[in-house]
């Protein structure tokens, strides 16, 4: 008669030992450790608005809701407003999704869905990923040395045949929106790129298999079936990179033309909250700098309605393609 292979106790190294004391200690102490970090997390941001809202009270006081819709910023004169550079943070980070968000899913495809062999994929989502190591003021000074000279003679000939259009009605003599969308767009790529890859490669390989048994060709597949289950990732990394690129300052400060109007024209200078604020901090007097501090505060709450609104979407998105509640 054969040996009862449960009668024996499980050994205390084993995956179905229960757990010891010393387990109940150390995931105690784990949790209260993790509570502890995110208490941290939440008083430090807490301690940055209590601090920057004190530094801003004064101009907040003086100039109120119309320091958001002021389009003057004059240092000699204490006239103060951010609506051009509410304009141009918007218009240059929602140009630089578009064009970065597009490329970075397409080469998430590319990579994840057999374009290409895995050492190759390998080797060039690393070069991809090494994109994001470039410090700033380098993707600046590419910007103003490469990216502008190469793009005059298109945007002369675009604003020659075609300057009845808004996007088009100004040529471009030196730094403007374009260059500073393209430079914010390849800033943006590797994250965008990097989460749409692990979003796609998260997907069970039978749920292509499915797709394929169904009569699918290989674009239908991806379209309708890859793309849509993958979405909530996708767009993860589509509203990280929307915050990477309002936030974005020394590239930005270097290529936008720092010019306080607005205007549709892809072609002209412009102005965003970043970049204000790391022209303007060093020489500013005493009202100029809480007005800074306002401004400040104006980019935050900018960024967190940005991110409450793609976490908003993200979770409609969950719901509707993924079954999730």
């Amino acid at each position: 008669m054969s040996a009862n292979p449960f009668k024996d106790k499980a050994s205390p190294h084993s995956a179905s030992a229960p757990p010891s004391a010393a387990d109940y200690w150390a995931d105690s102490l784990f949790r209260k450790l993790a509570m502890t970090c995110a208490g941290l997390i939440i008083a430090l941001l807490a301690y940055i608005l209590l601090e920057i809202g004190s530094q801003a009270m004064p101009a907040i006081s003086e100039y109120g809701i119309g320091f958001v819709g002021g389009t003057t910023w004059d240092g000699s004169r204490d006239e103060f407003g951010v609506l051009p550079e509410i304009w141009g943070t918007l218009y240059s980070s929602i140009l630089a999704l578009i064009i970065g968000g597009i490329m970075g899913v397409t080469i998430a495809i590319f990579l994840t869905q057999e374009f290409l062999s895995q050492k190759v994929a390998t080797v060039f989502r690393l070069i991809v990923e090494l994109l994001a190591a470039i410090p700033s003021v380098v993707y600046g000074l590419w910007g103003i040395y490469v990216l502008i000279p190469m793009l005059r003679p298109v945007a002369g000939w675009l604003h020659t045949h075609f300057d009845f259009i808004p996007l088009f009605s100004t040529d471009l003599s030196g730094p403007g929106l374009a260059p500073a969308a393209l430079v914010l767009a390849i800033m943006i790529l590797p994250t965008v790129a990097a989460i749409s890859v692990d979003a796609l490669k998260r997907i069970p390989y039978k749920v292509k298999e499915a797709a394929y048994g169904m009569g699918t060709t290989r674009w239908e597949a991806i379209l309708k079936v890859m793309l849509p289950t993958a979405s909530s990732g996708i767009l993860a990394a589509l509203v990280l990179g929307f915050g990477r690129a309002l936030g974005e300052t020394m590239a930005l400060a270097m290529l936008i033309g720092n010019s306080n109007q607005i205007n549709l024209s892809l072609f002209a200078p412009a102005n965003t909250l970043a970049s204000l604020l790391a022209s303007s901090f060093p020489e500013a007097g005493d009202l100029e700098i809480r007005a800074l501090m306002y401004a400040a505060i104006v980019l935050l709450l900018l960024t967190f309605v940005v991110n409450v609104m793609g976490l908003a979407i993200q979770q409609y998105t969950m719901r509707k393609f993924e079954g999730k509640k």
